[in-house]
């Protein structure tokens, strides 16, 4: 255990953010021009719909993480901003409308998401993959990240989402196994870790991703390290939760800089090939290290 200063005991009922997690507002000729093509393109990214911290960021040097199959979600998770319902029919143009925008935004390494479409037999997955090919056939410099859902087991539908051509396959666990069923009541934390093998299986390179500050001790946060790396994880991504709304989970804690330092190097102790750990870090921040680290 590493002991640090905490949090004042006002600034936590306050909920008072930390000096070292305020961000810029986005702002720049750049961002603006994201924003445009964007809005052009009638696209939905998981920067908007996920109140990602580091838009400002990204978009300011042209990148964004695209979201396909809709902005609304199936799964109900206690940390997630994206809205929850029965989705719409999805648009069979997508794939080439993303991949159009990717082309004309000159994205050299794209970030592909997406909401869970449990209602679909296939999960969403003919999508996926029209996606990640239209893309690569729009361009072809362009590598590829795809950050896939939960299939539910359902490995036929896991198989077509990751056979389109992309350099990287991510898959959340989000937390660790003793507080799944307060954050992820709908899924599983040891199917989550299978998806993970198989992708591995299949020769993908992996990764995933978790939040601390939800009450999770650091004993936890080591086990699931240690349960990805027996699934066969490869990059792994750790940041810090932060409450998008009054309907959410709380945020139980503001995790110190000093402690994500010590996440990144107990992570690569374990044989993990790389950890991006941080109190800003989300899935897809600085998504194009993760490309060439040597597994």
């Amino acid at each position: 255990m590493i002991e640090l200063p905490v949090i004042s005991e006002e600034q936590t009922k306050k909920r008072t953010k930390p000096d070292w997690l305020r961000v810029k507002l986005p702002v720049g000729h750049e961002y603006k021009r994201v924003r445009n093509l964007v809005d052009k393109y009638k696209l939905n990214t998981i920067c908007e719909s996920g109140n990602c911290p580091n838009m400002g960021e990204c978009w300011g040097a042209g990148t964004a993480t695209f979201m396909i199959l809709g902005n609304v979600c199936t799964r109900s998770c206690s940390f997630c901003a994206v809205a929850t319902g029965r989705p719409p029919e999805y648009d069979e143009e997508e794939p080439k409308r993303v991949a159009e925008a990717i082309k004309l935004m000159g994205v050299k390494h794209a970030v592909l998401t997406s909401v869970n479409r449990d209602e679909l037999k296939d999960r969403g997955a003919e999508i996926w993959y029209q996606t990640v090919v239209e893309t690569k056939k729009a361009s072809p410099e362009t590598t590829i990240e795809t950050l896939i859902p939960d299939t539910k087991g359902n490995w036929d539908a896991l198989y077509r989402m990751i056979e389109g051509g992309q350099e990287v396959v991510s898959h959340n666990i989000e937390t660790v196994e003793r507080l799944y069923r307060r954050v992820r009541p709908q899924a599983k934390y040891y199917r989550s870790l299978e998806q993970i093998q198989k992708t591995k299986e299949a020769g993908m390179r992996t990764k995933s991703g978790i939040m601390v500050g939800l009450g999770e001790t650091q004993e936890d946060v080591f086990k699931v390290m240690d349960d990805c790396v027996e699934h066969g994880l490869d990059i792994l991504t750790i940041g810090q939760y932060l409450q998008p709304t009054k309907m959410h989970i709380e945020v139980a804690e503001f995790v110190h800089p000093d402690v994500f330092e010590l996440y990144r190097e107990e992570g690569l102790k374990r044989g993990l090939k790389y950890v991006e750990s941080g109190p800003l870090v989300r899935s897809s921040y600085h998504a194009e290290r993760h490309v060439n680290v040597p597994i």
